[in-house]
């Protein structure tokens, strides 16, 4: 801890600043809560997400095996173009959230093409959203985890370091304050007992 003065001033400003951090630390505590469940949230969102493509490609298994009769016709059959999101809030962190994706189809001679190529579009477009939606949810999970961070660092500060220190402050200063008064006190005392009234009553008691 920092040399702090011995005196009235410094305790005040000790004595507020033990008020602020104590007023302040069940606000950032209740965050790192709110924090937390976010986050359990977040995962939970991107593991259904995860659940749901998987489906989709369930649905595949039945005809997927006819890709590989002309595996051209599938690759870069669709890519993703953009990605369109919004924003949100959480906990005062702003976050990209998922709307929809929009996608480039190759072109295909239809008239020489199987029709399963239709379906394939289809399947390829839903996985490839879901694959944005999700790493959307693994976006927003990296910045509240961010945020996590900081905010846990704010309440280990003020609960391991700022409040104990203030608490070890006021505590040395009053006893230095104490002291000085108790010296004071004793001072006066010794001073009284030096006037001209005090030395004369000495001396009458002697007599």
């Amino acid at each position: 801890m920092a040399r702090v003065k011995l005196t009235k001033t410094e305790l005040k400003a000790q004595t507020d600043a033990l008020k602020r951090f104590q007023r302040f630390l069940p606000m950032l505590q209740l965050k790192k809560q709110q924090l937390q469940s976010e986050i359990a949230q977040i995962v939970a969102k991107a593991e259904a997400v995860s659940a749901r493509e998987r489906e989709v490609r369930g649905e595949l298994s039945g005809w997927v095996g006819l890709f590989a009769t002309d595996e051209s016709l599938i690759e870069g059959l669709v890519t993703v173009k953009s990605v369109n999101t919004g924003t949100a809030n959480i906990a005062g962190v702003p976050i990209p959230t998922f709307e929809s994706i929009e996608t480039d189809v190759r072109e295909v001679d239809m008239w020489s093409t199987p029709a399963w190529v239709d379906s394939a579009v289809d399947a390829t477009t839903r996985i490839l959203s879901l694959q944005c939606e999700r790493a959307v949810f693994e976006e927003q999970r990296r910045l509240v985890t961010l945020e996590l961070q900081q905010t846990s660092q704010r309440v280990n500060l003020f609960e391991k370091v700022k409040i104990p220190q203030c608490k070890e402050a006021i505590r040395v200063i009053k006893i230095a304050l104490g002291d000085e008064q108790t010296a004071a006190v004793t001072r006066g005392k010794i001073a009284k007992s030096r006037t001209p009234e005090a030395s004369a009553t000495e001396e009458e008691a002697v007599a």
